[in-house]
């Protein structure tokens, strides 16, 4: 064996702020898990929904924390720091989704058939699906690159954070559109959903080539002016469906402009309509608003030693 070969693990991994950070996400988690298959349950659309949120995240963080503890993440060809800023971006968002629907969803003050026993648990695993939130914000939070700062990893920046946002909030506009929103009615809201589509594909692949380190120049342009075109030519496409939508779904003409009394909770088009203009509006802010931070961003490719972040 031999001893100048340095440690086997990574002592930072476990001994570090962003150590105990993903040691308290591994936690939250298991305990989050167990408590919901044992007695507070998760029957039902939302119920599953929640669970494959925090299974999927329990999984991400022991495999970040596995390769990170290991050094092993060193011979995948992979960009390290963007990728664990990434995974936790994406797990943050699940977290705080999760964290809204369940007890919304699941729980009540007074105490169900089955005693208080199963309310106590779903207030517990409320409580720590919040606090797995806050741990999973508080590794973002440690890796994001602060004002004036160089930094090799895009994803750590303001707009690369954005970019896991609007990919969240499109999936969000893609739930809703397949929950009976009628957008096969008029060829316009079509154009609005291969909108939707597209710019959701330009941002993966955005988010894919960074992780890959696939940061080269790119058509002759370097890959922060790539960027920049792929965000306003976002941003002039998520103007022109925020505008097409509300016009087929809400003007009396096409559609109407108030929800049907008629219309059956929770599985009412009119709801997924308001659901997708909303949420259209929005991610066409967090465009404009990656579109300004990518100006100010200059992309660094050369690479820096990982697990710097303490």
């Amino acid at each position: 064996m031999d001893s100048l070969s340095g440690p086997y693990l990574n002592n930072k991994a476990l001994c570090s702020t962003l150590g105990a950070a993903r040691i308290c996400q591994l936690a939250m988690g298991c305990a989050v898990i167990a408590m919901a298959t044992h007695s507070a349950g998760y029957s039902g659309s939302h119920g599953v929904f929640c669970m494959a949120a925090w299974c999927f995240c329990f999984a991400m963080s022991v495999l970040v924390f596995f390769l990170d503890a290991t050094h092993l993440h060193s011979v995948l060809p992979i960009s390290w720091d963007n990728l664990t800023v990434t995974c936790a971006a994406v797990a943050t968002l699940m977290y705080v989704t999760a964290s809204v629907v369940y007890p919304l969803f699941f729980v009540r003050s007074e105490c169900p058939y089955a005693g208080c026993e199963v309310r106590d648990f779903r207030i517990a695993v409320t409580v720590c699906s919040i606090l797995g939130t806050l741990a999973y914000g508080a590794e973002v939070a440690l890796c994001r690159a602060r004002p004036g700062q160089i930094v090799a990893g895009y994803m750590a920046t303001a707009s690369g954070l954005l970019k896991v946002v609007q990919g969240f909030v499109a999936c969000i506009i893609f739930g809703a559109l397949v929950n009976g929103s009628q957008y096969s009615t008029y060829a316009a809201t079509i154009y609005c959903v291969i909108v939707y589509a597209f710019c959701f594909a330009l941002t993966v692949l955005v988010v894919i080539m960074t992780v890959c380190r696939r940061t080269k120049a790119i058509c002759c342009m370097s890959f922060d002016r790539f960027v920049v075109v792929c965000t306003l030519m976002e941003v002039l496409l998520y103007l022109s469906a925020s505008v097409v939508w509300p016009v087929f779904c809400f003007d009396s003409k096409y559609g109407s402009p108030f929800r049907p009394s008629s219309c059956p909770q929770g599985k009412c088009p009119w709801d997924s309509k308001v659901v997708v203009a909303v949420f259209s509006f929005v991610n066409l802010g967090l465009y404009v608003a990656d579109l300004l931070y990518s100006q100010r961003i200059r992309f660094v490719s050369a690479r820096v030693p990982t697990n710097s972040r303490v």
